[in-house]
């Protein structure tokens, strides 16, 4: 499918000097206005948008979404049932604020909006349930963790099996997509066996690094290969009891005050590092935003020093001795490539891998249909997305895909597996220290 030409430009409403009285929204968490007026219709951000590509719809489109806010804000539209499906089919991929030459902040503008629509609208009971296990369950590691006891449990026992040969899950689709992401055996321990550990050069400084929530159970050899390589680059590397989910999950979500609280204490625990680390696309795309988030002069400077992993990695790098002779590709977790604008660092850790070849992947940056829990929540959408996202995949050759974020490997892994395709999904620090440390395969 080729990207959709810009469709004819809307002309937009006439100005309004900020935000108005008496419209769709409350004033509890109100809307950043002067963003919102920031947009001025030209339509360049449609070809970026995951959703207009499948559904070919304005009102799907990152422009089509900001007039619907902007005529609810104003008073013009109530928070319909209509307004509410075309804000929920927003996968927040942030794809049209790397297109969009006028800065607006689409993200912001749309976590805004779904804690009005949250507060304000009523919810289905399924989607109220389905928000219930995500924001009581995946953020909560002691939750996850029998969770993931369970499944290995239904997966051991031949249940599994059973439950796909009858198909009984078809009646259900957002089940079915939790189910199909479950990962064979389903999580290690947790991240209790990192520890502080101390540079093996002269210190580069202090780093504080966040374990998270999915990526600590599903991916714990994610973290244990963060932790090393910081060390070996010259790092004090520091692991904070205090710290906790990031609150990424609850504000695309809708739930702010959670993500509130979340944030506030993430900064106190971690926020006395030289730099605070994320290996996990989403959590440092929330984490920089906290500066906005809780209004706070700390949360900015904590903010400012969140970094991904590879760009510490990437300026300074352990030496990778040990060729790894794979053929390599590349996808962009959203959060990273428009989240947190990081494009180059992971290409230059991998580039950097003797032996290694990367072959560039076809819409590298195009959503994998992941986006938190988007393949959830609109699992047909993001069905649609994951094939597109697994030919390209297909037809770069490579034995393994490389990406920077749990939500995208738990997706890959399953449209791989589902395609019958026998390629890795591995995290770029995976990669570096089978070179540096010359272990796995």
């Amino acid at each position: 499918m080729s990207a959709p030409a810009v469709a004819t430009r809307l002309a937009p409403p006439a100005p309004s000097p900020g935000a108005p009285s008496g419209g769709a929204f409350d004033r509890v968490d109100p809307l950043d206005w002067e963003s919102l007026l920031g947009c001025v219709h030209c339509g360049i951000c449609l070809p970026a948008c995951p959703t207009y590509r499948v559904l070919q719809q304005e009102m799907d489109s990152p422009r089509g979404r900001l007039y619907l806010m902007r005529a609810a804000g104003e008073g013009r539209i109530g928070l319909t049932q209509n307004f509410v499906t075309h804000m929920d089919r927003c996968l927040g991929c942030r794809a049209c604020e790397t297109a969009c030459p006028a800065g607006v902040p689409f993200g912001r503008l749309l976590e805004e909006v779904r804690a009005q629509i949250e507060r304000r609208v009523p919810r289905p009971l399924s989607r109220k349930l389905l928000g219930r296990l995500i924001l009581g369950v995946f953020p909560v590691r002691g939750r996850l963790a029998a969770l993931l006891v369970l499944t290995r449990v239904y997966q051991g026992s031949g249940l599994q099996r059973l439950v796909r040969r009858t198909g009984v899950l078809r009646a259900f689709p957002r089940l079915r997509a939790m189910e199909a992401l479950l990962p064979s055996g389903a999580g290690g321990a947790a991240s209790d066996i990192l520890r502080e550990v101390v540079p093996h050069a002269p210190s580069r400084g202090r780093v504080a690094v966040l374990t998270g929530c999915v990526q600590a159970l599903l991916f714990p050899e994610v973290n244990r290969a963060t932790v090393a390589l910081l060390a070996r680059s010259g790092f004090h590397v520091l692991i904070p009891e205090g710290q906790g989910c990031c609150g990424a999950l609850h504000l695309h979500w809708g739930d702010r005050e959670t993500g509130r609280r979340l944030a506030r204490r993430n900064v106190e625990a971690l926020g006395s590092a030289d730099w605070i680390v994320t290996n996990a696309a989403g959590c440092g795309a929330a984490m920089r935003e906290y500066g906005h988030l809780l209004r706070e002069e700390r949360a900015a400077a904590f903010a400012g020093r969140v970094r991904d992993v590879t760009e510490l990695l990437a300026e300074h790098l352990p030496e990778p001795r040990h060729p790894v002779p794979v053929t390599v590709t590349y996808h962009e977790p959203c959060h990273l490539a428009h989240g947190q604008r990081v494009r180059e660092a992971p290409r230059r850790v991998l580039g950097a891998i003797p032996g290694l070849r990367l072959v560039e992947l076809p819409e590298s940056d195009l959503c994998c249909g992941s986006a938190g829990v988007y393949n959830l929540t609109e699992p047909e959408i993001a069905e649609q997305l994951l094939a597109r996202k697994v030919e390209r995949i297909e037809g770069t050759g490579a034995e393994i895909v490389v990406t920077g974020n749990p939500g995208c490997l738990l997706q890959l892994r399953k449209g791989l597996h589902a395609r019958g395709l026998r390629l890795e999904a591995r995290h770029p620090v995976e990669l570096l220290l089978r070179s540096v440390e010359g272990s796995g395969r």
